[in-house]
């Protein structure tokens, strides 16, 4: 019995290995969103077309099918596997989401009368190569990294083989999340990334030997260019720990030849403008409501403030918005 235990054990491993490469591998051929890699994350359920060239990571809660963005595929086959995956839901009873869609998807569904949509925050984006102009400008910005860099905190790249579950760095990232009001909401704000770096990229902050911080970027793979997924501050972390990790992984960037970087969805923010026509009267009202109420927990105002001190102002704020589409 303990022996069939075992290798009924040892199948199923193998059997998510290869899911998770199956997953990666289309992930690094059709990627485009900037959330595309998260759906390597723990949590994510993969679905596949009957072609088997595409794949969507998504949860399902309540009926909901909540995508991670949006399908990855090849743009072509954009709205033929929308299709697909959507008459899979509606014969299993369940609605469809996209969360954080981005504007390919937007264009293949903006004249369906079967989707809606709605405006979630902004994101600030540029291309690496502007970043010593951005930084140039932003005395503030350098203020940060000079007190970081005066109390002897230094930033360097750590191999995936290295970074993937080290004490060290699983030490911070628990000192990080006791600091935070909610309890960690995974999906696409996953935290616990160590185990799967895959083709990511790490830096670790040191002061004096000892890991107060790091920062995991996650690759866009058809915009050449990366996602900054991950920002964390262990519990001796100085202050411009996270701007000097920021700059670090950015120059790293543009040193490689990327030519895209995010720092991600900054959630319910003000800044971004949207069209009038995006939100109902009745949402824009409940949004404002949840940013007042959720800042017990969640500082939404923080996080969007310190996303545009990194950004150029407007002109990095990600044009087009993010939206949900439902069945």
């Amino acid at each position: 019995m303990k022996m069939d235990q075992r290798i009924s054990l040892s199948d199923k491993a193998r059997s998510d290995s290869g899911m998770l490469e199956r997953v990666r591998s289309l992930v690094k051929n059709f990627g485009w969103n900037a959330t595309a890699y998260q759906i390597i994350n723990p949590g994510i359920s993969h679905w596949f077309p009957r072609a088997g060239d595409a794949v969507i990571g998504y949860v399902e809660h309540h009926g909901v099918r909540l995508v991670a963005g949006a399908p990855v595929c090849a743009g072509e086959r954009l709205a033929e596997i929308v299709e697909e995956f959507e008459g899979d839901a509606a014969r299993n009873k369940s609605k469809v989401c996209y969360f954080g869609a981005e504007a390919r998807l937007e264009s293949c569904l903006a004249d369906s009368p079967r989707h809606s949509r709605m405006w979630l925050g902004a994101q600030p984006v540029w291309h690496p190569q502007s970043w010593a102009g951005i930084f140039a400008r932003q005395s503030s910005l350098r203020a940060q990294l000079n007190r970081a860099r005066n109390k002897s905190v230094a930033v360097g790249e750590w191999p995936v083989e290295r970074a993937g579950g080290h004490p060290e760095l699983n030490r911070c990232l628990s000192e990080w999340l006791a600091t935070r009001g909610l309890p960690p909401m995974h999906f696409l704000v996953e935290s616990q990334t160590l185990e799967r770096l895959y083709d990511r990229r790490v830096f670790v902050a040191e002061q004096g030997g000892a890991v107060i911080g790091f920062l995991v970027s996650s690759p866009v793979p058809l915009r050449n260019g990366w996602l900054i997924e991950q920002i964390v501050r262990g519990a001796e972390a100085v202050n411009g720990t996270n701007e000097l990790l920021v700059d670090t992984a950015v120059r790293a960037a543009a040193e490689s030849g990327a030519g895209y970087i995010t720092l991600g969805l900054s959630p319910l923010s003000k800044r971004g403008v949207a069209p009038s026509d995006y939100n109902p009267l009745w949402l824009r009202f409940l949004l404002v409501w949840v940013r007042a109420r959720g800042r017990g927990f969640y500082n939404f105002e923080g996080l969007d403030a310190f996303k545009v001190s990194l950004s150029d102002g407007s002109r990095s704020m990600l044009s087009q918005m993010y939206h949900d589409f439902h069945r």
